[in-house]
């Protein structure tokens, strides 16, 4: 891979807690589309490093490049506003306000700071997008419920979609299936891989099969380090991780 291809770069980040080694010396790249995945027993710091790479966390060590751009020392917002958004594993919506009001406000930034004191009426940008999103991600008959009247999978679909209000490159999405139903969780992985044409998705996933159905490269990590990666099928053949992840025997 040319290195100038990838969108994100991650070069031998670290964080520490204590005398713990959450992250430990991590690099790996991801190149634009499609769906890069981080896989890990419980423990491993994959919370952590999408901390990292999302701005929630300054790392001791190493940095993080968004297409070439060292994002390192921004915080959270400021890489949003550079290309890069993120889920979190818990739902993180306005639940008095209706659908199309969260994503309304997610939309504002589109608009020049200026607009921020404007009632939402005003700003034509973000209800264009709001609007956009309804009808893309199947939420349009739901338009003026309540965020929180909404189902678990329902939810986890709009906070999905309010991250990708601002059009971002790169959508980090932290274990977005959690908690869901087999049916949700399959419409899920369906969305996800549509947003896959369309953006680059660096993803978090307990469910394995998901993540090899979806995935074009998967990385695995085990008590902070990078143990493997490659193409599911690499993955999947890896003795190490058959027996630090699968519980699979080597011999």
């Amino acid at each position: 891979m040319n290195k100038s291809e990838a969108i994100l770069k991650a070069n031998n980040l670290s964080k520490r807690f204590g005398g713990l080694a959450a992250v430990d010396n991590i690099s790996f790249q991801v190149v634009p589309f499609g769906v890069t995945s981080i896989i890990g027993p419980n423990g491993a710091g994959k919370s952590t490093l999408f901390n990292l790479l999302s701005g929630t966390f300054r790392p001791d060590s190493g940095s993080v490049l968004l297409n070439d751009q060292n994002v390192t020392r921004m915080n959270s917002v400021e890489r949003l506003f550079s290309g890069m958004a993120r889920s979190f594993q818990i739902t993180n919506l306005f639940f008095d306000l209706t659908v199309i009001d969260n994503l309304r406000l997610a939309s504002q930034t589109l608009h020049p700071r200026s607009y921020l004191y404007l009632p939402l009426s005003k700003c034509e940008l973000a209800l264009a997008r709001a609007d956009e999103l309804l009808v893309e991600f199947g939420l349009l008959d739901s338009r003026n419920q309540l965020a929180g009247a909404l189902s678990h999978g329902q939810q986890r679909r709009l906070e999905i979609a309010v991250t990708l209000a601002t059009r971002p490159k790169l959508l980090l999405l932290d274990e977005p299936t959690q908690g869901m139903s087999q049916g949700d969780t399959q419409e899920t992985a369906e969305l996800i891989k549509q947003l896959g044409s369309k953006i680059t998705v660096l993803l978090i996933e307990h469910d394995v099969d998901l993540v090899m159905d979806l995935s074009k490269t998967v990385i695995v990590m085990a008590q902070g380090k990078k143990l493997a990666e490659g193409s599911p099928q690499e993955v999947r053949s890896n003795l190490l991780v058959q027996a630090a992840y699968f519980g699979e025997e080597t011999a």
